[in-house]
């Protein structure tokens, strides 16, 4: 009798219209960084709105690799999803590190820190798909995609924020907004928390290949003078390459047909894996760009991220 009375004088929630807003929470951004924020947000008691403007199938098609670190691993173990990501990804247990022509190696395995592996390589899809599917399985999270932020208002307490969905335009509002746009976040520039930084004299050049000999599950990254190589095992014995050159290098070699490309990079390679086959004739290059951020005037009502 006493928990009834106690249910019949509990404050019930205020509506979304009479205290103002109708999200907790609004991140912009529905990458990896702002998947996973939703998804650890499952149970936070917190309405969230996930706004993405990319259909999720583009995201999922993303041509990138990424090696995933032993704490992230326990995020996302955390979460809940680390179960279908696995299957998906690489485990590494050897990295092997050497300085350009020097002929010793430095080795880590799985010994040093007793663990079962080093660390993860994931393709960008197995990190994203999963959390796509998590994030429907959270009752607090709206998830909108493909949406775009054309406006942000910041108000004293409240953002109101204005969002084009399929050619209509409609406006929420939210107590906080979380910039997960990328680096050249449009919502961090609106917002006015601005970044200091610097460009590198080198750029990106990465690739996926295949070996003749099994990869072992070795990382491998070999520092020269103009940048740092690396080579990332993948299932299906599949490697992802990292290559660091100056820019002018780097414009050069992914301009090579595959060939040529194929020969320049088995010098850098080496030959402990055996011939190699490049599995996608685009190469991508990036521009490496790197930014100190800092937030010089920020209102209260924003993230970056």
């Amino acid at each position: 009798m006493a928990i009834t009375q106690l249910e019949q004088i509990s404050p019930q929630p205020t509506p979304p219209n009479e205290r103002g807003y109708e999200y907790d929470l609004v991140i912009v951004g529905g990458g990896i960084i702002g998947l996973t924020l939703a998804s650890a947000l499952k149970d936070s008691g917190l309405s969230v709105l996930l706004i993405e403007a990319k259909v999720a199938s583009a995201a999922v098609a993303k041509g990138q690799a990424y090696a995933v670190h032993q704490l992230s691993s326990l995020i996302y173990e955390g979460i809940g999803v680390w179960d279908k990501m696995l299957p998906q990804i690489a485990k590494y247990c050897r990295v092997r590190l050497s300085d350009a022509d020097y002929p010793n190696v430095v080795e880590f395995t799985t010994d040093d820190i007793n663990t079962p592996e080093l660390g993860y390589v994931a393709e960008h899809q197995a990190l994203l798909q999963p959390l796509q599917e998590f994030i429907q399985d959270c009752p607090n999270v709206t998830y909108l995609c493909p949406a775009e932020v054309v406006n942000t208002q910041y108000q004293q307490n409240i953002v109101a924020i204005d969002i084009k969905v399929a050619d209509q335009l409609r406006t929420v509002r939210s107590k906080l907004v979380v910039a997960a746009d990328g680096s050249r976040s449009p919502i961090r520039q609106a917002a006015g928390i601005k970044t200091s930084g610097w460009k590198y004299w080198q750029s990106c050049i990465v690739a996926f290949v295949k070996p003749e000999k099994p990869h072992n599950n070795t990382a491998y990254e070999r520092f020269w003078s103009s940048g740092p190589f690396a080579i990332l095992p993948l299932p299906g014995n599949r490697c992802r390459i990292v290559w660091t050159a100056p820019h002018e290098e780097a414009k050069a070699l992914c301009a090579l047909n595959d060939e040529q490309f194929l020969a320049e990079l088995s010098r850098r390679y080496g030959d402990q894996m055996g011939k190699l086959e490049l599995l996608e004739a685009n190469r991508i290059c990036f521009s490496s760009t790197t930014h100190a951020k800092r937030s010089l005037r920020s209102p209260p009502t924003s993230i970056n991220w």
